[in-house]
Protein backbone atom coordinates (compact mmCIF):
# COMPACT_ATOMS: atom_id res chain seq x y z
CA UNK A 1 0.00 0.00 0.00
CA UNK A 2 1.74 3.26 -1.19
CA UNK A 3 1.87 6.04 1.54
CA UNK A 4 0.93 9.35 0.44
CA UNK A 5 3.05 12.25 2.15
CA UNK A 6 1.45 15.78 2.36
CA UNK A 7 3.84 17.85 1.04
CA UNK A 8 5.41 21.30 3.14
CA UNK A 9 3.93 23.93 1.39
CA UNK A 10 6.47 26.88 0.59
CA UNK A 11 6.94 30.72 0.00
CA UNK A 12 9.73 32.12 -1.40
CA UNK A 13 9.85 35.69 -0.54
CA UNK A 14 13.50 37.23 -2.55
CA UNK A 15 13.35 40.30 -4.76
CA UNK A 16 16.12 38.06 -7.24
CA UNK A 17 13.98 36.72 -10.14
CA UNK A 18 16.88 33.99 -10.97
CA UNK A 19 17.19 32.70 -7.56
CA UNK A 20 13.45 32.13 -6.75
CA UNK A 21 13.94 30.33 -10.21
CA UNK A 22 16.90 28.01 -8.86
CA UNK A 23 15.29 27.40 -5.60
CA UNK A 24 11.74 26.49 -7.00
CA UNK A 25 13.87 23.83 -9.72
CA UNK A 26 15.54 22.28 -6.02
CA UNK A 27 11.81 22.12 -4.80
CA UNK A 28 10.58 20.32 -7.57
CA UNK A 29 12.31 17.39 -7.33
CA UNK A 30 11.50 16.43 -3.94
CA UNK A 31 8.51 14.99 -3.05
CA UNK A 32 7.95 16.20 0.49
CA UNK A 33 8.25 20.15 -0.85
CA UNK A 34 6.10 22.39 -2.82
CA UNK A 35 6.62 25.77 -3.57
CA UNK A 36 3.01 27.93 -3.15
CA UNK A 37 3.57 31.55 -3.52
CA UNK A 38 6.60 33.48 -4.68
CA UNK A 39 6.91 37.33 -3.47
CA UNK A 40 9.72 39.88 -5.05
CA UNK A 41 8.88 42.61 -1.68
CA UNK A 42 8.50 42.62 1.67
CA UNK A 43 4.80 44.07 0.84
CA UNK A 44 4.24 41.22 -1.56
CA UNK A 45 5.47 39.10 1.21
CA UNK A 46 2.77 40.03 3.79
CA UNK A 47 -0.05 40.66 1.26
CA UNK A 48 0.68 37.06 -0.11
CA UNK A 49 0.53 35.10 3.19
CA UNK A 50 -2.90 36.36 3.63
CA UNK A 51 -4.17 34.63 0.90
CA UNK A 52 -1.97 31.47 0.74
CA UNK A 53 -1.65 28.72 3.17
CA UNK A 54 2.03 28.35 3.78
CA UNK A 55 3.79 25.91 6.24
CA UNK A 56 7.12 27.93 5.69
CA UNK A 57 8.25 31.18 4.41
CA UNK A 58 11.61 31.73 3.06
CA UNK A 59 12.50 35.27 4.23
CA UNK A 60 15.25 37.14 2.54
CA UNK A 61 16.37 40.27 4.46
CA UNK A 62 17.30 42.88 2.38
CA UNK A 63 14.38 43.55 -0.03
CA UNK A 64 12.55 46.64 -1.27
CA UNK A 65 9.64 48.04 -0.10
CA UNK A 66 9.19 46.57 3.49
CA UNK A 67 12.85 44.80 4.88
CA UNK A 68 12.38 41.27 5.60
CA UNK A 69 12.88 42.05 9.70
CA UNK A 70 9.59 44.08 9.52
CA UNK A 71 8.32 41.47 7.81
CA UNK A 72 8.94 39.26 10.55
CA UNK A 73 7.87 41.98 13.30
CA UNK A 74 4.59 42.03 10.99
CA UNK A 75 4.18 38.10 10.71
CA UNK A 76 4.40 37.35 14.12
CA UNK A 77 0.95 37.89 15.34
CA UNK A 78 -0.90 36.03 12.14
CA UNK A 79 0.17 32.33 11.81
CA UNK A 80 1.67 30.36 14.50
CA UNK A 81 1.75 27.19 12.17
CA UNK A 82 4.02 29.47 10.10
CA UNK A 83 7.58 28.69 9.78
CA UNK A 84 9.85 31.37 9.04
CA UNK A 85 13.62 30.70 7.66
CA UNK A 86 15.93 33.74 7.21
CA UNK A 87 17.74 33.02 3.74
CA UNK A 88 20.38 35.70 3.54
CA UNK A 89 23.48 36.79 1.68
CA UNK A 90 25.20 38.14 5.49
CA UNK A 91 24.11 38.19 8.70
CA UNK A 92 25.66 39.29 11.99
CA UNK A 93 24.95 37.80 15.36
CA UNK A 94 22.64 40.61 16.85
CA UNK A 95 20.35 40.07 13.93
CA UNK A 96 20.41 36.59 14.51
CA UNK A 97 19.34 36.93 18.15
CA UNK A 98 16.31 39.48 16.70
CA UNK A 99 15.20 36.92 13.92
CA UNK A 100 14.82 34.47 16.93
CA UNK A 101 13.46 36.82 18.99
CA UNK A 102 10.77 37.96 16.25
CA UNK A 103 10.05 34.40 15.61
CA UNK A 104 12.20 33.12 12.81
CA UNK A 105 13.03 28.62 13.27
CA UNK A 106 16.00 28.96 11.31
CA UNK A 107 19.31 30.84 9.56
CA UNK A 108 20.40 29.52 6.31
CA UNK A 109 23.17 31.42 4.10
CA UNK A 110 22.57 32.30 0.36
CA UNK A 111 26.15 30.59 -0.07
CA UNK A 112 25.23 27.59 1.88
CA UNK A 113 25.06 24.15 -0.08
CA UNK A 114 21.21 23.47 -1.72
CA UNK A 115 21.31 20.41 0.83
CA UNK A 116 21.57 22.03 3.68
CA UNK A 117 18.74 24.15 2.67
CA UNK A 118 16.49 21.06 2.40
CA UNK A 119 18.20 19.78 5.82
CA UNK A 120 16.94 22.62 7.64
CA UNK A 121 13.40 22.96 6.47
CA UNK A 122 12.62 18.97 7.58
CA UNK A 123 14.05 20.49 11.04
CA UNK A 124 12.23 23.39 10.82
CA UNK A 125 9.16 21.26 9.93
CA UNK A 126 9.89 18.81 13.14
CA UNK A 127 9.90 21.19 15.68
CA UNK A 128 13.82 22.02 15.63
CA UNK A 129 15.57 25.25 15.08
CA UNK A 130 18.33 25.36 12.32
CA UNK A 131 21.49 27.95 12.47
CA UNK A 132 24.25 27.74 9.79
CA UNK A 133 24.69 24.16 9.18
CA UNK A 134 23.12 22.21 11.89
CA UNK A 135 20.05 21.42 13.54
CA UNK A 136 19.07 23.04 17.08
CA UNK A 137 16.75 21.25 19.85
CA UNK A 138 15.13 24.42 20.62
CA UNK A 139 15.29 28.55 21.07
CA UNK A 140 17.45 28.38 24.47
CA UNK A 141 20.11 26.31 22.43
CA UNK A 142 20.29 28.55 19.90
CA UNK A 143 20.55 31.54 21.53
CA UNK A 144 23.28 30.06 23.60
CA UNK A 145 25.02 28.84 20.30
CA UNK A 146 24.78 32.87 18.89
CA UNK A 147 26.01 34.40 22.30
CA UNK A 148 28.22 31.88 24.33
CA UNK A 149 28.83 33.29 27.37
CA UNK A 150 27.12 36.84 26.93
CA UNK A 151 26.29 38.83 30.12
CA UNK A 152 23.42 40.64 30.74
CA UNK A 153 22.23 43.38 33.16
CA UNK A 154 19.28 44.16 34.27
CA UNK A 155 17.23 47.27 33.26
CA UNK A 156 16.73 50.20 34.57
CA UNK A 157 12.64 50.43 33.93
CA UNK A 158 10.61 48.23 36.94
CA UNK A 159 7.72 46.63 34.38
CA UNK A 160 5.38 43.68 35.66
CA UNK A 161 6.63 44.61 39.45
CA UNK A 162 9.43 42.64 39.63
CA UNK A 163 12.13 43.93 42.59
CA UNK A 164 15.53 44.75 42.38
CA UNK A 165 16.65 41.04 42.67
CA UNK A 166 13.91 39.80 40.97
CA UNK A 167 15.50 41.89 38.19
CA UNK A 168 19.24 40.68 38.61
CA UNK A 169 18.03 37.40 39.13
CA UNK A 170 15.96 37.27 35.37
CA UNK A 171 19.70 38.85 33.73
CA UNK A 172 21.29 36.12 34.59
CA UNK A 173 18.10 33.47 33.89
CA UNK A 174 18.77 35.54 30.52
CA UNK A 175 23.03 34.05 30.59
CA UNK A 176 22.20 30.43 31.06
CA UNK A 177 22.75 30.75 34.56
CA UNK A 178 21.19 27.49 36.64
CA UNK A 179 19.91 27.98 40.33
CA UNK A 180 22.99 27.01 41.92
CA UNK A 181 24.91 29.06 39.88
CA UNK A 182 22.51 32.16 41.04
CA UNK A 183 22.69 31.23 44.21
CA UNK A 184 26.37 31.98 44.54
CA UNK A 185 26.45 34.74 42.52
CA UNK A 186 24.45 36.52 45.29
CA UNK A 187 25.14 34.47 48.55
CA UNK A 188 21.45 33.13 48.48
CA UNK A 189 20.26 30.00 49.22
CA UNK A 190 18.98 27.76 46.35
CA UNK A 191 16.14 27.41 48.02
CA UNK A 192 15.23 31.31 48.00
CA UNK A 193 16.56 31.38 44.41
CA UNK A 194 13.34 29.34 43.99
CA UNK A 195 11.02 31.25 45.43
CA UNK A 196 12.26 34.74 43.56
CA UNK A 197 11.81 32.38 40.24
CA UNK A 198 8.41 31.41 41.46
CA UNK A 199 7.37 35.15 42.15
CA UNK A 200 9.28 36.07 38.62
CA UNK A 201 7.27 33.23 36.64
CA UNK A 202 3.46 34.28 38.29
CA UNK A 203 4.33 38.45 37.39
CA UNK A 204 5.41 37.65 33.61
CA UNK A 205 2.75 34.96 33.15
CA UNK A 206 5.54 32.21 32.10
CA UNK A 207 6.29 28.95 33.18
CA UNK A 208 9.75 27.38 31.85
CA UNK A 209 13.43 29.73 32.11
CA UNK A 210 12.66 29.65 28.64
CA UNK A 211 9.56 31.31 28.46
CA UNK A 212 11.29 33.53 30.97
CA UNK A 213 13.82 34.50 29.01
CA UNK A 214 12.25 35.32 25.73
CA UNK A 215 10.07 37.46 27.75
CA UNK A 216 13.00 39.40 29.43
CA UNK A 217 14.27 40.06 25.93
CA UNK A 218 10.92 41.08 24.14
CA UNK A 219 10.56 43.46 26.81
CA UNK A 220 13.85 45.03 27.36
CA UNK A 221 13.94 43.39 30.77
CA UNK A 222 17.91 42.72 30.23
CA UNK A 223 20.96 44.95 28.83
CA UNK A 224 23.82 43.62 27.38
CA UNK A 225 27.12 44.21 29.18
Amino acid sequence: MQTFVTPTRIVIADDHALFRDGLRMVFQSESDMQVVGEAADGQQTIDLLKNVEADVLLLDLNMPRVKGMDVLRTLAPLDDRLKVIVLTASIDKKQILECLKLGARGVVLKESAAEVLLKCIRAVGAGQFWLGQEPVPDLWQAFQNVSPGRKYQPATQHPFGLTAREREIVATVVEGCSNREIANRYSLSEDTVKHHLTNIFDKLGVSSRLELAMAALHHGLVEQS
